[in-house]
């Protein structure tokens, strides 16, 4: 008799009678297994694309992480599944990290100077990563982009929102209420494009250190860019 398991097998045997909390344990402890699984494959294909490259192929991916591309797809269907679920973790990581620095903050300023950063330095941390999870896979145009599907950037620009609302209707008034609800999306994308930008310049002179392209970000989501523009009489 062939005892071995199929991550893809489902059993078809009745449950005996009283059986019914042996066969939920069972499954408990296979879905336990498949998470886990998944977690580990994420976590290879993470370091398989920091060393190889966001243009990574699932085969290269597979090879790097000692596997077949057959169980990539089966945990993740396809490439751009594999981009969204790497894309939430490392996300995420970069919420709780943005999280943390605007707990030290004593200004909503300094809060945003402080979650910026955070983002910047992730990114920067391991740019092949942060292409791979934010860039459709060629051929693939009907997948989301990753970073957008995830949320964790949208969720970290909903939760500093309440952070700013008060001190910003405080000096704008209530009629300035629109303000307040398009800001988060328009930061949003502010943050991410200039971001990107950045973090693809070569290494030169022109190009600013990460504290500074942070302060500058956050220059502009405060203050805009007229007082960069203002001329003296």
């Amino acid at each position: 008799m062939n005892n071995s398991h199929d991550e893809s097998a489902v059993s078809t045997a009745t449950p005996q009678a009283g059986a019914v909390g042996v066969v939920d344990g069972r499954a408990a402890r296979w879905q336990s297994h498949r998470e886990e699984r998944r977690r580990e494959l994420i976590k290879a294909a993470r370091k398989a694309v920091h060393k190889l490259g966001s243009d990574s192929s699932m085969e290269d991916i597979a090879s790097a992480a000692g596997t077949s591309k057959s169980v990539f797809y089966r945990y993740f269907g396809d490439k751009a599944g594999l981009q969204q679920a790497m894309g939430e973790v490392v996300l995420g990581q970069m919420q709780r990290r943005m999280q943390e620095a605007a707990q030290q903050a004593q200004t909503p300023r300094e809060g945003l100077l402080a979650m910026v950063s955070a983002y910047l330095q992730m990114a920067e941390s391991s740019p092949n990563v942060y292409a791979f999870i934010t860039r459709l896979s060629p051929g693939e145009a009907s997948a989301q982009d990753a970073i957008a599907a995830s949320g964790a950037l949208g969720n970290f620009f909903e939760q500093i929102t309440g952070m700013i609302a008060t001190p910003m209707r405080e000096y704008l008034g209530d009629h300035h209420e629109s303000v307040i609800v398009y800001w988060p999306t328009a930061a949003i994308g502010l943050v991410r494009n200039a971001g990107e930008m950045w973090l693809g310049s070569p290494a030169d002179s022109a190009k600013p250190d990460q504290a500074t392209m942070a302060g500058q970000i956050t220059d502009w989501l405060c203050l805009g860019i007229a007082p960069a523009l203002k001329t003296t009489t």
